[in-house]
């Protein structure tokens, strides 16, 4: 049976990058590793064993484009309310929060913020099928 470990992104400025995860999503540097060329920069927090890894390659300078393929990294939060407020203050302009149902019933409550590299996190109101 596979454990999923990582989701692993392409960052231009590592500083920034882990500002944005840390200050947004509470999550923290737990490891990092240099090698001749790129940095592995491991994310994670108390909450979960999934980390994020943070590609830095040295010699880029242009900003990576992610193509018709990527979609998200999903995140669930406790007070969905809580996170789009500290966000927002945090001048990260996380978009308007939906509240999708399915057969009348909730389904998922949301919002979606890019990080400094253009990917979308989608956080997620704890709850339901999000539990």
């Amino acid at each position: 049976m596979a454990k999923a470990a990582h989701s692993m992104i392409r960052v231009l400025d590592e500083d920034r990058a882990v500002a944005f995860y840390r200050d947004a999503l509470g999550l923290d540097r737990i490891d990092i590793n240099r090698f001749d060329g790129f940095s592995l920069i491991y994310l994670s927090n108390a909450e979960t064993g999934f980390e994020v890894e943070l590609t830095v390659n040295d010699d880029r300078s242009e900003p990576y484009a992610h193509g018709d393929g990527y979609g998200h990294l999903a995140v669930v939060v406790d007070d969905l309310d809580a996170a789009h407020r500290r966000m927002t203050d945090l001048g990260y302009g996380p978009r308007d929060i939906k509240d999708f149902r399915k057969d009348g019933r909730p389904f998922a409550r949301f919002f979606f913020v890019a990080d400094p590299d253009g990917y979308q996190i989608e956080v997620i109101q704890k709850g339901g099928r999000f539990s």
